[in-house]
């Protein structure tokens, strides 16, 4: 009775769609978040009669043959690289990125982890870091006795001074774009990392060599679409609910067979 493992592994993708599904549900607010996506593919098949087979003497060859599919598999959690909208802030260490590209901070291992979460904020030395206290790259310090910041479309910081009339320039934030962003692994936190499968980081100045530009006192905010979520989140549960059911239909034909004297 196949019926019953071609059920069951419906049942299991049905049942991490669901899991895909509820994780992006409770990142609709989540700063820079991409919606992800289940995709599945097809089993194996079983070739109980292959297609061009030669059926008679005289040569007649089956058109179609029998292939019995075996049931579905996930083959990939895809992320949705739509930008999501911008939302105004009035913060200073607020950018967001209007178009690709990522910024990249340092982990205490060392390794370069890369965020679309522009959600900034500054150490006791004035440092700036993001909300898990990673320092951006490259490194830009605020003086203490800066009584503004101003962050310009190409990434350069400014910083005002009370007896100065002229604003001090303090560095210019980078950007890094992949060839494939959806090779990315997600590390949590609003972090990913590189992979063979991204490729190497490009890293130019925003506006330059495709990257996108910075625009100071916004955030990006979730790409989940809360509405078409809850849709798919319906068609997987009936989806479940279907497998179930051959799984049950497939149970009272075993219990005619063996029923049988």
């Amino acid at each position: 009775m196949r019926a019953l493992q071609i059920a069951a592994t419906g049942m299991s993708a049905q049942q991490m769609r669901v899991e895909v599904i509820s994780n992006n549900l409770a990142n609709m607010s989540t700063t820079g978040y991409n919606a992800r996506r289940a995709e599945f593919a097809d089993l194996h098949y079983q070739q109980l009669s292959r297609a061009g087979t030669i059926n008679a003497s005289d040569g007649t060859q089956l058109p179609t043959g029998v292939q019995l599919g075996l049931g579905v598999r996930p083959s990939a959690i895809s992320m949705n690289v739509q930008q999501g909208s911008l939302s105004q802030t009035g913060a200073d260490l607020d950018i967001a990125i209007e178009g690709g590209g990522f910024l990249e901070v340092t982990l205490p291992s060392g390794q370069s982890a890369y965020t679309r979460d522009g959600g900034l904020k500054r150490t006791g030395d004035g440092l700036i870091v993001t909300n898990d206290g990673h320092p951006v790259v490259p490194d830009i310090t605020i003086p203490n006795d800066a009584r503004a910041i101003s962050i310009n479309a190409d990434g350069e910081v400014y910083a005002y001074f009370n007896d100065q009339v002229q604003p001090q320039v303090l560095g210019q934030f980078s950007l890094a774009g992949f060839t494939n962003i959806k090779g990315l692994e997600a590390m949590g936190s609003n972090l990913f990392l590189e992979t063979p499968a991204s490729g190497p980081a490009l890293v130019g100045n925003p506006g330059q060599d495709g990257l996108g530009t910075l625009r100071q006192g916004y955030l990006e905010s979730s790409s989940v679409d809360a509405v078409r979520e809850v849709t798919q989140l319906i068609e997987a549960q009936r989806g479940y609910e279907l497998n179930a059911k051959v799984i049950t239909a497939s149970d009272q034909m075993l219990s005619a067979t063996t029923q049988i004297r």
